[in-house]
């Protein structure tokens, strides 16, 4: 998601105030897209702001700090378990479910790595 500057944003909002053009035109002359057009104007209709709204987050994690303390040691403890096999210990462990491929996350941020057996 692009974020657009106030400046082009009050520029927006003068030239629909001033002319008589659509928001399609509008889009198509400050080379923007058609949905940023119409919730400019949205917000500017309902609110009289035009700023950009705050962001709102993004994914929570699914375990706290003290979660990953432990899944720091239950890395160490069992480096030779599958991604699948720490989901299952730490499920067994804390009763937090978490997916193979959060689990794979998780060890990168931890910056943990895993002994890998080869299979004669």
């Amino acid at each position: 998601m692009k974020a657009y500057s106030l400046d082009l944003r009050q520029k927006i909002i003068n030239v629909y105030e001033q002319e008589e053009i659509s928001q399609r035109q509008l889009a198509k002359r400050f080379d923007v897209a058609l949905s940023f057009i119409f919730k400019l104007l949205r917000q500017y209709r309902d609110t009289g702001e035009i700023s950009p709204k705050p962001f709102n987050g993004g994914v929570k994690l699914k375990l706290n700090p003290e979660n990953l303390a432990i899944l720091a040691d239950l890395i160490e403890n069992n480096n030779d378990a599958t991604l699948d096999e720490l989901c299952q210990i730490l499920k067994e462990k804390i009763g937090v479910k978490i997916s193979r491929a959060t689990m794979g996350r998780m060890t990168q941020r931890l910056k943990l790595s895993r002994k890998k057996n080869s299979t004669p």
